[in-house]
């Protein structure tokens, strides 16, 4: 016992001296990037504006992504409703239409950062459910069910647009946007561009003779080929992708006349060929959009419920586009106030979608988005002026009708890349917070994981009929939780967000990166907010001040 105490004696905390900090040998082995609140390698940022002749090819290279989209969203839905190809041209029609009057609408007054406003997938299962629900009623003709069933997603939109309209402008989703640190921020934006890989290569694999070259080429002409010159550098990086394009689509219809698809599958042939779009001889040479184009809307509770959810869905997949479109266009991230806009705008743009009649609500586009960082260029100008292109192709729809003959395993190429910039991007936010924190490591592991997880496994697990996992008897109960879980971003910032605000928050303040991240939130917590997202032509002073 005495040795014992003796022993205690002479490790007590007094008599021993501290140890110095080990060396950090980061600092000899090379240089280190301080954390930068804005690209540097931008070459036009959102208020700044390439030449005129630039700024249109550039916004008419946007008009083609965005398009693949629609089209995409038309194939999957419009036969399923029993339409004709002349449907499918007057749909496609209507959805670029209310695209481009949502664009201008969110670059100007919701938003203001170059976002495109299209038509989104997370519509989809909704919408299934309406056309389920109608298998089995008894129409004249499928272009009465066709109809039928349009004036049923109508009236759902219509309705459902309201509660973006309140999350909006009663300014809750700005509030709830408040909660977010970089920890959350981080697999939000990674998950909007990762959760939607089935768009990627997949869709490219339909006809990997095309798909494939084309992805091969735009790395290799995009990346490696405009280091050869210096003109060749600026064509080929801000051009490179719609010189892929015309060049894989003229290799397509070569193919296509050669007879190379005359004896192969039926779902090849949709695929690969350039003629089974049927779209260039059923498309109208002129037809502008109407209001209630295809009828009085009909309004049935359970599928507006349904719908309900979709929006709610809609809204978390904006925002994760929003904080990736800020950060790809050398702004500052959005401030809370900034997302009430843009939200409430967005259910304006639901009600308008509805009116004209379209198959699907809006969201921002996240392709678009990437296109911004594949360029390096994030002028809100040429966004802009791509919504003239999406009115004008959408009135003259032979016009139109030639560019969505687009085979669809181009735009997965095209998606592989667009979807993994945006991906990166949130990334890029650690650098915001304590990367060393195991506290950080869990809640972005876990949520980016989950986020990826749950929504495959329902998507997984729905039939082709929109039926997901959850099946009890209330159909409208199913549609809700099916839309949120099949949500990547959603789930990501369920999970991030709880997870972020209950351990050990205050705690990790620094860690967290609430310090960096709380003068943005505000107004006149930055002195750039008012720089990016100011109205224009002094509109703010008929607004009130919550809003701007």
């Amino acid at each position: 016992m005495g040795e014992s105490a003796n022993t205690h004696q002479h490790t007590s905390p007094a008599t021993v001296a501290p140890s110095a900090p080990p060396p950090n040998l980061a600092l000899s082995r090379g240089p280190t990037w301080t954390p930068a609140e804005q690209l540097q390698q931008l070459h036009y940022c959102i208020h700044s504006n390439p030449s005129w002749p630039e700024a249109v090819l550039l916004a008419f290279q946007h008009y083609i992504v965005v398009l693949g989209t629609i089209v995409l969203i038309a194939t999957t839905l419009v036969p399923r409703m029993g339409g004709s190809p002349g449907d499918k041209a007057r749909v496609i029609q209507t959805l670029l239409f209310t695209a481009g009057l949502n664009t201008l609408l969110q670059t100007a007054l919701g938003s203001r950062l170059p976002t495109v406003m299209r038509s989104s997938f997370v519509f989809i299962l909704p919408v299934l459910s309406i056309i389920n629900d109608f298998s089995d009623k008894n129409f004249s003709s499928e272009h009465e069910r066709f109809t039928y069933t349009v004036r049923t997603i109508q009236g759902s939109l219509i309705v459902a647009s309201i509660i973006n309209i309140i999350l909006g402008f009663s300014r809750t989703w700005g509030h709830l946007t408040r909660l977010f640190t970089p920890v959350v921020i981080v697999p939000l934006v990674c998950v909007v561009g990762l959760g939607l890989f089935m768009r990627g290569f997949p869709m490219l694999a339909n006809c990997v003779e095309i798909g494939l070259p084309m992805l091969i080429l735009l790395v290799i002409g995009q990346q490696y080929l405009r280091r050869i010159h210096h003109r060749a550098d600026v064509v080929l990086e801000r051009f490179g992708l719609l010189i892929c394009i015309a060049l894989i689509w003229a290799f397509a219809a070569i193919l296509t006349v050669a007879g190379a698809y005359n004896h192969v599958r039926e779902v090849t042939k949709q695929s690969c060929r350039t003629d089974r779009s049927f779209l260039m001889s059923s498309a109208p040479w002129i037809r502008v959009p109407y209001p209630f184009q295809w009828g009085t809307p009909i309004f049935r509770a359970s599928h507006v419920f349904g719908m309900m959810g979709a929006t709610l869905v809609a809204s978390a997949e904006s925002t994760g586009t929003f904080f990736a479109a800020a950060r790809l266009s050398g702004a500052t991230p959005p401030p809370s106030y900034i997302f009430n806009r843009s939200i409430g705008l967005q259910g304006i743009g639901l009600l308008v979608e509805g009116i004209f009649g379209c198959i699907a609500g809006n969201s921002a586009s996240v392709e678009n988005v990437g296109l911004l960082g594949l360029t390096h260029i994030g002028s809100r100008r040429v966004v802009q002026i791509s919504t003239a292109f999406m009115i004008f192709f959408s009135i003259f729809g032979k016009f139109g009708a030639f560019f969505a003959s687009i085979p669809l395993p181009i735009f997965g190429a095209i998606y592989c890349v667009l979807f993994g910039i945006v991906a990166a991007t949130g990334i890029s936010f650690m650098q915001f917070t304590n990367n060393n924190s195991m506290r950080n490591l869990y809640i972005i592991g876990l949520s980016l994981f989950l986020g990826i997880s749950i929504p495959q496994y329902f998507v997984s697990n729905t039939s082709q009929d929109g039926r997901g996992p959850v099946q009890t008897a209330g159909g409208w109960f199913n549609d809700i939780l099916n839309t949120i879980f099949s949500s990547a971003p959603t789930i990501a910032i369920i999970i991030g967000t709880v997870l972020d605000q209950t351990l050990d928050a205050k705690p990790s303040v620094n860690d967290r990166g609430v310090s960096w991240w709380k003068p943005f939130q505000h107004k006149k917590g930055d002195v750039r907010n008012d720089e990016f997202y100011g109205l224009p032509l002094r509109i703010n002073e008929y607004i009130p001040t919550r809003f701007h």
